[in-house]
């Protein structure tokens, strides 16, 4: 290959790493699937419908989800529960003292309140569209609602079975997931006693995953990063969610006018509206090496909300550090490998004790302190002691230029080469070697 054709080649490398993140190594299996339980298939049919998020780290928060697609006929809703349509719909040609629940061509489904009536409830609904990931609650990583339809139209499917026709364009109603088309699958089989099993008359599955550049364009966390052998604090890079008093920056309110600023903050879950700051972003995340023992080191880690109207709730924080492996004691979260590859352990989940500190408050804080045992190869040097990936909330955030990691006191300053000096010199070495080459 000569060096015209290794030009595109490199930039056609760096542009498939960007997309390529749509995959994620930390969650290689994670998704959310919706599946279709008929509980009865007549002229009016019963459907059981259960979302279970089985992403490790990814949780659905506030204001939850909204389950909708588009059906294949003249199907109608005749009732729900556990769930409410968001609209009714145009209902005019059903005929009838009873009207349906919801006639929308394309319904949208939503979770009811904690404090529905239980007559109004089925297993695992009402919790305000949040769902757990599976990894800090496997319990309330599920949701489920009942809805009974009618008039529809039959479908013969790839087995040559006949049933109720499939509907398509599936959603669930939060930024960053795209979901597949609904596929019959084999029918769910579960048990209802010691020796009794019981099965669905039929099963549809949809699957839902996420990526992070569908969500957002931009970051929405950072991270700064200090140690006790260089008095230096590396700050959260400039612009790391968005530039201060730019166009398209997010609202943002300057420390020195943060009093009597209330009465002007947005309710609800409208846009974000927090401090404003160099990186200008919600959520920081502070690693710092605070003491050096002989067997041991010490980390102290402090996240910070810069958002003045929105907590998160069920907070959690994903490490990747290979020392992780050897962690030793934690203070004040719960913590969870989450991924192992034979001895290879270098991911964590941290979170929050529940009553405690699950909960990040608007402009809060909370904080733990790590301490692990030093493993073969354990080195200050090179930046070594600060993690190497880290997401909040499923987010991953910005760090610093490698180069700017605090240094040993001894260690002698790295000169530094610019991208467009990197180039350069690739481009001479090419250059002198294709003349060598020739001659």
């Amino acid at each position: 290959m000569d060096f015209a054709q290794l030009i595109p080649f490199v930039l056609v490398c760096c542009l498939s790493c960007r997309f390529a993140d749509a995959y994620d190594p930390v969650d290689p299996k994670g998704n959310i699937v919706i599946t279709w339980d008929f509980v009865s298939i007549q002229d009016v049919y019963g459907v059981m419908v259960s979302i279970h998020n089985n992403q490790l780290y990814r949780h659905i928060e506030q204001p939850g989800w909204r389950l909708s697609w588009r059906w294949h006929g003249d199907e109608v809703i005749w009732g729900a529960t556990g769930a409410e349509a968001t609209e009714q719909g145009d209902c005019h040609r059903i005929r009838g003292l009873v009207r349906p629940h919801c006639c929308e061509k394309r319904p949208v489904m939503v979770d009811l309140p904690p404090n529905t009536p239980y007559t109004n409830q089925v297993a695992n609904c009402c919790r305000g569209g949040v769902l757990s990931s599976v990894m800090q609650n496997n319990r309330t990583a599920t949701a489920a609602f009942q809805i009974v339809v009618g008039s529809y139209r039959h479908a013969t499917y790839h087995d040559g079975t006949k049933g109720p026709a499939l509907p398509t364009n599936f959603g669930i109603g939060v930024p960053g997931y795209s979901c597949s088309n609904a596929t019959k699958v084999n029918a769910t089989r579960s048990s209802v006693g010691k020796h009794r099993h019981v099965q669905a008359l039929l099963t549809w599955q949809v699957t839902c995953s996420y990526s992070q550049f569908r969500e957002a364009a931009s970051p929405s966390c950072c991270v700064s990063l200090s140690s006790f052998y260089n008095s230096t604090i590396v700050s959260c890079p400039r612009c790391s969610c968005s530039c201060p008093l730019s166009p398209t920056s997010q609202q943002c309110v300057r420390e020195s006018d943060q009093s009597g600023v209330t009465e002007l903050l947005p309710a609800g879950d409208g846009e974000p509206f927090f401090r404003c700051t160099e990186h200008m972003c919600p959520v920081r995340v502070h690693w710092h090496v605070k003491i050096n023992y002989r067997e041991y080191w010490r980390v102290k880690v402090t996240i910070t909300n810069y958002n003045l109207i929105k907590n998160y709730s069920d907070w959690n924080l994903v490490v990747q550090h290979p020392n992780l492996q050897s962690l030793t004691k934690l203070f004040s979260f719960n913590y969870q490998p989450l991924i192992q590859y034979g001895t290879l352990n270098d991911t964590g989940m941290f979170w929050g004790i529940q009553y405690y500190n699950e909960m990040l408050l608007q402009d809060g804080n909370v904080q733990t302190e790590i301490i692990l045992k030093k493993d073969r190869g354990f080195t200050f040097s090179g930046g070594w002691a600060f993690p190497r990936r880290l997401y909040f909330d499923g987010h991953e955030c910005v760090m610093p230029p490698p180069d700017q990691y605090p240094s040993l006191p001894n260690a002698v300053p790295e000169t530094r080469v610019s991208s467009a000096q990197r180039l350069l010199i690739a481009a001479s070495c090419l250059l002198s070697l294709s003349i060598f080459i020739r001659v």
